[in-house]
């Protein structure tokens, strides 16, 4: 057999031969056009269990978050009034701070321990909360009994916790000592500059009352922040899904009520909203034995809940918060539970947020809204089995593949600038029919006073193995004769500790040698050694090979 045939078979198995045969796709960004600004609305992230925020890897969590943004990281917990009970301590989908109870008489008495520990681990990293008022309290339950919730044992969730106050004025009260108690603490310059917001979700089951109960809620919650603190800010719904009529109606009609119906609190007309939030979520599901992501799903859910803002002429410019920003909805439900959140370990997960983002900043100007944040709800979950499959940026303290997309994001500012390529899948064409036919290899591109970055993924709703494709990305409108290019990337080689865990042989009792090595792995990496590129008449091309569901960056520097 010659030499030739030899190297030929062994190409083919590798895939590098198929690679070769691909259609090199071309991307061209203009640097000399910008289409907006780099707004930084990814550098939000939040989760259900607010103990878990001073723990070490928590702390470790929230320090990579802050270290890797540019600007004040907001962060957003669930739980932050929910009472114990007689819970044996925090679990998933489920925490607490005590913070308020009442003596023999029925007298508020206000304890703000748990509650300070957990906003100080933000205020002492330049973090800032997007304080969420929930949820209630026992002692305030109007169905106290049963109130902890064992999600985590096959229980019911919608227990206590999730009822209205059986005394609104106590309940106004407790917002005005926690507003009044935070500006004590921190300050009013500082408490000023944070987010202040109404329960999750109140048309599911975290809201037990009824819509007009949550509306008379928000009317005492916002009366008793404005009391406290005038220049405070406050908004909500954070409602679910708005793409159905269900979930459109009820952020349409909060609205509704908060610019002309009578404040159940004031008996005036009108109540302060300051920023409208509503959740967004993806829906993979199992298919022939594979996981299909449905990220045009997660699309619409933004797009109608900027139309439903756009519906109300006076809020023309109003902040929007996608309050929680995901490829599905259950974070705490891991890869065990259910087989379809196996992508979360791996480079889908990274390389589905890589493309959805930038989908959000198409609509962002599609719509022309005033996008202010978009929440991963992602964290990290305490005593679990490493790469358990949750929807979390970190397993054990080691960072997860995707927690390098928002590395590259946090390098990513100035203005954007244009992006053109032959593949031309837009936002419109996810919604309407996902990406299962051709993979979506695009980018995602940004210019400041010294450098010109680029985000690239080949991406595809089906997680199944294909061949990498070659990539011809040109540059125009560099005003530099040469440039620094520094070339990062995540695949199944580089920034992936999961990768690495598994050529280790996935142990579960991590030696201190191994967990340095996973912790090495899980940092964001460069696919190649910097190098000087020279540019001709504002131009300059780079040439490689791209893994699907692979991403990555690009930064020419001067």
């Amino acid at each position: 057999m010659s030499r030739a045939i030899i190297t030929c078979i062994l190409l083919l198995h590798s895939g590098l031969l198929f690679a070769q045969q691909q259609p090199s796709v071309s991307i061209a960004v203009d640097a000399s056009k910008s289409i907006g600004d780099m707004k930084p609305f990814w550098s939000f992230f939040g989760y259900d269990e607010p103990n878990y925020t001073t723990r070490k890897n928590g702390q470790k969590l929230l320090t990579e978050l802050q270290q890797l943004s540019p600007v004040p990281v907001y962060v957003r917990a669930h739980n932050l009034l929910t009472s114990k009970g007689n819970s044996p301590g925090p679990d998933l989908k489920w925490g607490f701070t005590d913070a308020y109870t009442e003596d023999k008489n029925g007298k508020p008495v206000y304890n703000w321990v748990t509650v300070d520990s957990i906003v100080d681990t933000y205020v002492q990293r330049g973090m800032k909360p997007l304080m969420e008022i929930g949820f209630m309290p026992k002692a305030l339950s109007s169905k106290p009994e049963p109130y902890e919730h064992k999600w985590s044992a096959g229980g019911n969730i919608w227990t206590g916790w999730t009822y209205p106050p059986k005394d609104y004025n106590k309940w106004r009260e407790l917002v005005y000592q926690w507003v009044n108690h935070s500006i004590q603490r921190y300050g009013k310059q500082e408490v000023t500059t944070w987010l202040w917001e109404l329960w999750n979700e109140p048309d599911i089951g975290y809201w037990s009352g009824t819509f007009e109960e949550y509306c008379k809620l928000y009317d005492y919650t916002a009366d008793g922040l404005k009391r406290a603190c005038p220049e405070c800010t406050i908004g909500g719904p954070h409602t679910t899904s708005p793409r159905g009529e269900k979930g459109y109606q009820y952020l349409t009609k909060f609205i509704e009520h908060c610019l002309r119906g009578k404040n159940y609190a004031t008996k005036k007309t009108g109540t302060p909203l300051q920023f409208i939030a509503f959740h967004a979520k993806g829906a993979p599901e199992l298919v022939n034995g594979h996981i299909r992501m449905n990220m045009g799903v997660q699309l619409k859910d933004i797009s109608r809940g900027f139309t439903a803002v756009n519906s109300f002429p006076e809020l023309k410019n109003i902040p929007i918060i996608i309050g929680e920003n995901d490829p599905e909805g259950c974070a705490a439900c891991s890869e065990k539970k259910e087989p379809k959140y196996a992508y979360r370990n791996g480079t889908m997960y990274p390389s589905y947020t890589a493309a959805a983002y930038a989908r959000i900043y198409e609509l962002m100007d599609q719509h022309q809204v005033n996008l202010r944040g978009a929440v991963s709800w992602s964290f990290e979950f305490e005593n679990q089995e490493w790469f358990a499959g949750f929807r979390d940026l970190a397993t054990n303290g080691v960072d997860k593949p995707v927690l390098n997309i928002f590395r590259m994001f946090g390098m990513m500012n100035g203005d954007r600038v244009a992006v053109q390529t032959a593949n031309g899948i837009k936002a419109a064409d996810i919604i309407s029919s996902g990406v299962t036919g051709k993979p979506d290899i695009n980018a995602l591109a940004s210019k400041n006073d010294h450098s010109i970055s680029v985000m690239v993924w080949n991406y595809h709703d089906d997680d199944v193995a294909a061949a990498a494709s070659p990539v011809e990305l040109t540059i125009d409108g560099v005003a530099k004769d040469k440039v620094f290019v520094h070339h990062y990337r995540v695949d199944q080689q580089f920034s992936n500790s999961f990768e690495k865990w598994k050529a280790m042989g996935k142990p579960h009792n991590v030696s201190k040698v191994q967990y340095q090595e996973l912790e090495k792995a899980g940092q964001l990496q460069l696919l190649t050694s910097p190098t000087w590129q020279k540019v001709d008449k504002g131009k300059t091309v780079l040439k490689f090979d791209l893994p699907r569901q692979g991403v990555s960056f690009i930064q020419l520097s001067w």
